[in-house]
């Protein structure tokens, strides 16, 4: 009867990986891997393995942790590409159209990385050369914009949510994809 506490401890592991699996943000499942490292590290050390439980806590819940923490802040990313002149003083309707994208992007996780370019043809050539995942160039008088993306996900994505007034979406394939 002492031992009940460690019937609580082990239906933590099989709850927590369930949660990991359903788990669509992947902040929260960094810290439900932590949570299940933990318990299985607690069963082994109360079981008595106290050198599995170490390893497990170290290399199992720390080590891994850091890892993915790292690999998805690093993928969860998109640069898009803007000129200087608009960075550095944005009009009205670049602003509205940022918005628009840190919105939709916000479902998805995705951080927003502005990249200013000096001119359109680096710009371009940044595209092209898969530097940035989309280029986003003012139209006429800066009343509209052009935004082009070389991921076919990311032009999905955008072309259901996209204010059409603000900006005119096209999808390009980067030379390396047209010789597929």
């Amino acid at each position: 009867m002492t031992d009940s506490y460690l019937y609580g401890i082990i239906a933590l592991m099989p709850i927590a990986a369930s949660m990991l699996v359903f788990q669509t943000n992947p902040y929260h499942a960094l810290v439900i891997r932590g949570l299940l490292g933990a318990a299985s590290a607690l069963i082994y050390a109360v079981l008595g393995a106290a050198d599995v439980a170490l390893t497990e806590a170290l290399v199992g819940t720390l080590l891994a942790i850091m890892l993915y923490a790292i690999a998805v802040r690093s993928s969860l990313v998109l640069r898009l590409g803007v000129l200087d002149a608009e960075s550095a003083q944005p009009s009205d309707r670049l602003g509205q159209l940022l918005d628009d994208f840190r919105r939709i992007f916000d479902k998805y996780h995705l951080r927003l990385e502005l990249v200013p370019y000096a001119t359109a043809q680096a710009l371009e050539r940044a595209l092209m050369d898969k530097e940035i995942h989309a280029a986003c160039t003012p139209q006429g008088d800066r009343d509209s914009y052009q935004t082009a993306t070389r991921v076919q996900r990311l032009y999905d994505i955008m072309q259901s949510d996209l204010t059409p007034s603000i900006t005119h979406l096209t999808y390009v394939l980067a030379p390396a994809e047209k010789q597929k």
